[in-house]
């Protein structure tokens, strides 16, 4: 097994983050350095997320382990060979499993070819991959960002990275417009911004609550 790899960014990405944005700089120094782990195998990848969607880490982590152990490896062969009704075995429901072997058959017909993934532009990528069953535009941005490592992805649908930017900046809501203006400012690197704001989102600095969360009556 080779060794895990992170996604990578420098101090260019962080000193430019911290110029553009007096509030993103002092979460950076807060949290400092993020290790986040990078899935470079883009079939299994695919999977992994059609598998976890709506459902929890914990389940996701559940489904998986018995994937791995029923298949062995996740590549289009193993997934065509097991068939929908024992992909459904493992715990995900028959439209899950569909979306996976329709995958995997594209795969093996050579009709969806993942390496030609790496040579497009974002946009062209998400395009490609929205056009793959069970795979929408927030799947499709988290595959840019985890396995294709690209360095600008800051996602709208992404629940987490808008309770980050109302817990930085202190917004009640976040409006597209307003997003699209953090974009902008974030823009080049809008996936470090973004790991930034997950960091917060899951609790990396104590106090920092979601404005949200007291229009909503939830006590800190």
């Amino acid at each position: 097994m080779g060794r895990m790899k992170y996604f990578r960014y420098g101090e260019k990405e962080i000193s430019y983050l911290k110029a553009r944005d007096k509030k993103l700089a002092a979460v950076i120094d807060a949290v400092g350095p993020i290790r986040r782990p990078l899935d470079t195998d883009l079939f299994s990848a695919v999977v992994r997320h059609i598998v976890g969607q709506q459902i929890s880490n914990k389940a996701l982590a559940a489904v998986w382990g018995r994937l791995l152990e029923g298949l062995g490896v996740v590549d289009a062969a193993a997934v065509l060979g097991a068939g929908e009704e024992k992909l459904h075995s493992f715990g995900m429901s028959f439209r899950k499993a569909s979306y996976i072997t329709d995958f995997a058959r594209k795969v093996g017909r050579g009709d969806f070819r993942l390496t030609a993934l790496k040579k497009m532009s974002d946009d062209e990528a998400i395009d490609a991959l929205t056009a793959l069953s069970g795979i929408g535009v927030w799947t499709a941005e988290m595959i840019l960002l985890f396995c294709l490592e690209r360095p600008d992805v800051l996602s709208f649908g992404d629940l987490a990275i808008q309770r980050g930017l109302r817990m930085v900046y202190r917004h009640r809501e976040i409006t597209k417009a307003q997003f699209q203006r953090y974009r902008r400012r974030f823009s080049p690197y809008g996936s470090v911004a973004s790991l930034y704001l997950w960091a917060v989102s899951g609790g990396a600095l104590p106090g920092v609550t979601d404005p949200a969360d007291r229009k909503r009556g939830v006590k800190p």
